[in-house]
């Protein structure tokens, strides 16, 4: 099995890039996030790898991290999640940020993706939110309280939640920015005084 690619990029497509290795051009499928951070054609560059074997083809499918490459592997997991659906749910929304969106239950963020329907998304929701673990470490921060219990919170914290879903902020950046606002405000602070830090968050 392949696991890593080290050479020159040759080529750059879409949703693919051909890296040259002692000559010999392998192709691998990324998302878009990955073919943003390969350098120009000509360039040394190196790729994680997943190795696809199946009884009419190989498929290679590269990461520009390790991340990205961890919930790759995750999202395969779900049922009805292919390859390259898991690529397309990383063009849509990157690793930083997947872990807060299924954890916040943020479903249409997860359904921006191509070929992902709200059913999809609930049932990625719904398999991933007790086994992402150590992926989820960017937002366990000043995120962990609001994230127990995002959907029926209470008091300051979710009034300023919801205002600022009302505003027209996804609930996943609604739900971080109040917990950094919180983080720095304090437990106690009043809705208003979090809604107005949690817009100087999105501001940032």
């Amino acid at each position: 099995m392949i696991a890593k690619l080290a050479g020159v990029v040759e080529q750059i497509e879409p949703d693919a890039a051909v890296i040259d290795v002692n000559g010999v051009g392998y192709l691998a499928f990324c998302s878009t996030r990955t073919i943003g951070r390969l350098p120009l054609p000509g360039s040394p560059a190196r790729l994680l790898i997943e190795t696809h074997v199946r009884e009419d083809h190989i498929h290679l499918y590269g990461f520009i991290d390790a991340a990205e490459r961890d919930w790759f592997r995750l999202l395969t997991t779900v049922q009805g999640v292919g390859a390259r659906l898991a690529l397309s749910l990383l063009s849509a929304v990157p690793p930083e940020k997947i872990g807060l969106a299924i954890l916040a239950q943020d479903k249409p963020a997860l359904a921006q993706a191509e070929g992902v329907g709200p059913r999809l998304a609930a049932r990625i929701v719904n398999e991933l939110r007790d086994k992402i673990g150590n992926l989820a470490a960017p937002v366990s921060g000043p995120s962990a309280a609001l994230l127990d219990n995002p959907v029926n919170g209470r008091g300051a914290t979710a009034d300023a939640i919801a205002a600022l879903e009302n505003l027209g902020v996804g609930r996943s950046e609604a739900l971080g920015a109040i917990a950094a606002a919180a983080h720095r405000l304090g437990g106690e602070a009043a809705a208003d005084l979090l809604i107005k830090a949690g817009l100087e968050e999105l501001a940032r």
